[in-house]
């Protein structure tokens, strides 16, 4: 497997391939990688000719008191991970590599970023959007894959793939969950046993929104409360936002006529969980 950390060897990489009349796909990551990242791999294989990963903790997207400089990081592990699954090449830039010194240039997406996680967390949508859009030029891929688990950074990115006319097709793939319904997370390793365990709370009142709905209760307010309760009952889970939205726009919504999202963000203990759910009436 190639690892290629320059730009410019990147670039020229994806050239030959293309030059041969082959497709490639992207499944853009921050490493440490677990069952989910490999599922989005697995799924890419099936979309292209080649698959390619990129590995980088884009500093760009963490706040001041965020968890950059303890972020997981543990590339040995995640290269042979990423062989197992037929992985044929990681890009691997360094920080100056991505943003060399001078850079000045970022990617705001309007609107879908004011809410959820963009309103607690100013200007982490800049980051991702920026970084994405790069790697979209640099990687020049025919497809990439993202999970449904960040759900608002799927629609922040489709929002500037479609704005900004890219050729890249984004790939929505469903959140891979651990047997007891916990989303899968690299930031999961930070949770103590016991905050792990409490933890499940979150996929649990996404199931119970579901059973509401299916039962007729179609009030987002209703449903909201209940769910904020039962989160409320949990030790050491302290509620960030939980919101019902419409499924494209983000907006938040009175009332369920169609379909809608969950979107849940908490902290259990210092670390930071989000998770969601289509809610289909």
């Amino acid at each position: 497997m190639d690892v290629i950390t320059d730009v410019h060897d990147m670039k020229a990489y994806v050239r030959e391939i293309h030059a041969m009349g082959e497709t490639l796909c992207l499944v853009p990551t921050m490493g440490y990688l677990h069952e989910g990242h490999l599922d989005l791999m697995r799924r890419g294989r099936t979309l292209a000719d080649h698959v390619i990963i990129s590995i980088f903790v884009n500093p760009t997207q963490f706040g001041p008191h965020e968890d950059l400089d303890t972020y997981p990081r543990d590339f040995a592990r995640d290269e042979k991970l990423a062989e197992s699954v037929g992985v044929e090449c990681i890009f691997f830039p360094g920080v100056q590599e991505m943003y060399p010194q001078g850079y000045a240039t970022y990617v705001n997406v309007e609107q879908i970023t004011e809410g959820l996680c963009g309103a607690g967390r100013p200007g982490h949508f800049r980051g991702v959007a920026t970084v994405c859009a790069k790697l979209f030029n640099i990687c020049d891929p025919d497809c990439a894959v993202f999970g449904e688990k960040d759900y608002q950074q799927l629609a922040v990115i489709r929002r500037m793939v479609d704005d900004l006319n890219m050729r890249v097709q984004i790939i929505a793939h469903p959140t891979v969950r651990e047997a007891d319904g916990l989303a899968m997370s690299s930031r999961n390793k930070y949770l103590s046993p016991e905050q792990r365990r409490n933890a499940t709370v979150l996929n649990r009142v996404l199931i119970q929104a579901q059973e509401l709905v299916k039962a007729g209760e179609h009030d987002t307010a209703a449903i909201r409360q209940k769910t904020i309760e039962l989160i409320r009952s949990t030790p050491e889970v302290v509620i960030d936002y939980v919101e019902i939205v419409h499924p494209e726009t983000l907006a938040c919504l009175d009332m369920i006529e169609d379909q809608a999202v969950m979107a849940l963000a908490v902290k259990v203990g210092p670390t930071r969980l989000i998770d969601n759910m289509t809610l289909e009436a």
